[in-house]
């Protein structure tokens, strides 16, 4: 559930350089476990938004209020706050920082103005930071790198940034410098304004005078600044090396400026949990985050008179269906018709959001977020406008594939006819689950990104809709073949009184290529066969092959229909139907019928430090080595491609992560199908027949 909240008294910001009077979205985000949520809570407490800061042990924060997040002590869902900074209005998306929730983030983050990355001083959460920033950069977000935890620091700042850099393709500008005392971070340095302040528990910093051990480090950090923010600016290099002394607004407009233009990402300091570096952390994005307008540009709106864009869907108790939304031009209002990809639609209320609670408002204005009432046909992604005829739309981040999926079965039959609405609302609220109904096993298969994704996505089942469910292992469609042919008689003969029934043919049965499925054909002469019963051959012969003589469906067969007898009274399409499968079900078993598995082509994409030990999990798992490559775009990672066989996957993804720090993925697709004997073979069909009977 989306959680928010307006602090009393809140008011429009005062435009700076030229900016909108409107609120700036900033999204929090970064490695799970890196201090998000308690981040967003130093920030109310330190605007007002909550007159106490809440702790995620004690279950206090604002953010994480929904049972499944409070339940399992992490970020499962977008949070949002709205607060009010020195007469500056913001709004703040606290996105989950676990790769299994990470795309309601990235679809989040899209339509905000600048995103702050936290992160820990850790070389083991290098990759996932870099998952961040990449998908940042590419997307052109201006963005600021947030040392949380500088109460736990292990190592000096100086060699932080050279162990971070690697996850950035940005250069990272470190703006502070702490201050040490007796190995306690007790202030910070700033350098570009060259003020030393000093920390106050969850209150502002004060200034001091900086510490003369400092002045030498302050120097050459600063410089080091400068030499990052030259290599933009020509007008600053040649004062660099005239050695004259760049005027401080200078610095702090390169700052603005390069931020702005996603040529480098500032780095702060702070500590959360103490609400330590959080002033600062405001004072720069109320002074170098671009305002709605330049997001507006960014993403191609700009000359839209009215333009929205859905970041997240809800189904909730009372208020139906809301869908969370950035107003990035003009103004949209209860009763407001918007356009959308599947035609127009009208707004039935405006709502700020307060938890689970929603409070009807006024029309939002662009850079407002807020939730859009019963648009019934809207989904996540999506963007609005009041335009007639439409926009361009955004290019949302598509979801990542499935890596996880489990088998659905009820606990209560009474629940069969409400559980499909209620698994397609929580897919629309989480486009990064899957929804299958397995045409091959009859299995309703709900797939996404990992296991904690789908527990979570089952609670919720449970608590909004009221639908227990029980987990199944997923169903392997598997298939049969035969390795030898036969010719066989089919003949269907009864007589009951009246008119009888007669079809007799002869089948020439015989395999075909891996890949080639079923085809069937005849070479009757003479009328043995009336051609208009040969199609009905055909038929009984497809009935059969649903169910092979091991039970799967069969493929690669090629059956001929060669020679056959009719009776001019008794024979009928039905009769010939029934000869047909008659005749397959004798030949087929003594045509040497074989299992078959699917075999999946896979691409996994790990750190390459992790490389070997994914090629050692591979052959474990039955699987071919095909090859491996350096991830194009990505420095540091790998691709490796495999197949694997389909009754191996389900719990691969878990190992990929368990020797990744969390970080590695895979995309597969079906590739072949291949034979499967022995042990293995026997335990599949005796599972097979336990379960028909």
């Amino acid at each position: 559930m989306v959680q928010a909240v307006a602090p009393k008294g809140a008011v429009g910001p005062r435009g700076l350089s030229g900016g909108s009077r409107s609120s700036r979205a900033i999204a929090l985000i970064g490695p799970y476990l890196s201090g998000k949520t308690t981040l967003l809570e130093a920030i109310l407490a330190r605007t007002g938004g909550v007159t106490r800061q809440g702790r995620i042990a004690d279950r206090t924060t604002v953010g994480d209020a929904s049972p499944e997040a409070r339940d399992h002590g992490m970020s499962v869902s977008l949070n949002v706050a709205d607060v009010t900074f020195l007469d500056d209005q913001f709004t703040f998306i606290d996105c989950p920082g676990s790769i299994e929730f990470q795309h309601e983030g990235m679809m989040a983050v899209l339509a905000c103005d600048a995103a702050v990355v936290v992160c820990e001083p850790d070389a083991k959460r290098v990759p996932a930071l870099q998952l961040i920033l990449k998908g940042l950069e590419d997307r052109g977000i201006p963005h600021f790198l947030f040392l949380n935890k500088i109460d736990t620091f292990a190592m000096h700042v100086r060699e932080i940034i050279p162990m971070l850099q690697p996850a950035s393709s940005k250069p990272l500008v470190l703006r502070q410098i702490p201050i040490w005392e007796n190995g306690i971070a007790t202030g910070f340095v700033d350098l570009a304004s060259e003020r030393a302040f000093v920390y106050r528990e969850h209150a502002p910093s004060e200034i001091v005078a900086l510490p003369a051990s400092l002045a030498d480090r302050e120097k050459e950090a600063r410089f080091h600044m400068l030499e990052q923010l030259a290599d933009y600016d020509d007008a600053l290099m040649e004062q660099l090396i005239s050695d004259l002394p760049p005027p401080r607004d200078q610095i702090f407009d390169d700052l603005t400026k390069e931020l702005r233009e996603g040529l480098i990402c500032p780095v702060l300091l702070g500590s959360a949990e103490h609400g330590n570096g959080i002033f600062r952390l405001l004072k720069a994005l109320r002074h170098e985050v671009p305002f709605v307008t330049e997001t507006a540009r960014r993403l191609k709106l700009e000359n839209a008179k009215s333009a929205a864009y859905v970041m997240k869907t809800m189904h909730t108790a009372h208020g139906g269906k809301l869908s969370v939304a950035r107003v990035l031009t003009g103004e949209l209002g209860d009763g407001s018709i918007v356009s959308g990809d599947q035609g127009d639609e009208r707004i039935a209320g405006v709502f700020s959001l307060k938890g689970e609670e929603q409070s009807k408002r006024g029309a939002a204005r662009a850079g407002d977020t807020v939730a859009f009432g019963r648009l019934e046909h809207v989904k996540t992604g999506e963007t609005l406008t009041g335009e007639k005829g439409g926009i361009v739309q955004i290019k949302a981040p598509e979801p990542p594939q499935p890596v996880y999926g489990i088998g659905l079965g009820l606990k209560d039959r009474k629940d069969e006819v409400k559980l499909s609405a209620a698994l397609n609302k929580l897919v629309e609220e989480d486009p990064s689950l899957k929804l299958d109904h397995d045409a091959d096993t009859h299995q309703i298969v709900l797939s996404g990104q990992g296991e904690m994704h789908l527990r979570v996505a089952l609670e919720r089942l449970q608590r909004k809709y009221g639908i227990a469910v029980d987990r199944q292992r997923r169903h392997i469609p598997y298939k049969e073949t035969i390795r030898s042919g036969t010719t066989i008689r089919g003949r269907h003969k009864k007589q009951s009184g009246g008119h009888g029934q007669f079809g007799d043919v002869v089948l020439d049965i015989q395999p075909l290529p891996r890949g080639s499925g079923f085809k069937f054909s005849d070479t009757i002469t003479g009328g043995v066969v009336p051609k208009n019963y040969i199609p009905s051959v055909e038929i009984g012969v497809a009935d059969f092959l649903k169910h092979g003589p091991l039970g799967f469906p069969v493929v690669d067969v090629s059956v001929t229909l060669t020679d056959g007898s009719y009776h001019a009274v008794d024979s009928s399409d039905m009769a010939f139907r029934q000869a047909g499968r008659l005749g397959m079900s004798e030949g087929m078993p003594k045509c040497s019928p074989v299992l078959l598995e699917p075999v999946m082509a896979v691409e996994i994409t790990v750190p390459s430090d992790a490389t070997a030990r994914i090629n050692g999990l591979i052959p474990q798992r039955r699987g071919q080595i095909l090859g491996f490559d350096s991830r194009d775009g990505w420095p540091g990672w790998d691709v490796i491609e495999a197949h694997i066989p389909a009754s191996e996957m389900d719990d691969l993804i878990v190992e990929i992560r368990s020797v990744t720090a969390g970080v590695g993925t895979y995309r597969a697709r079906f590739d072949h199908l291949q034979e499967l004997v022995g042990k293995l073979a026997d335990q599949v069909l005796a599972a097979h027949k336990d379960a028909a009977e």
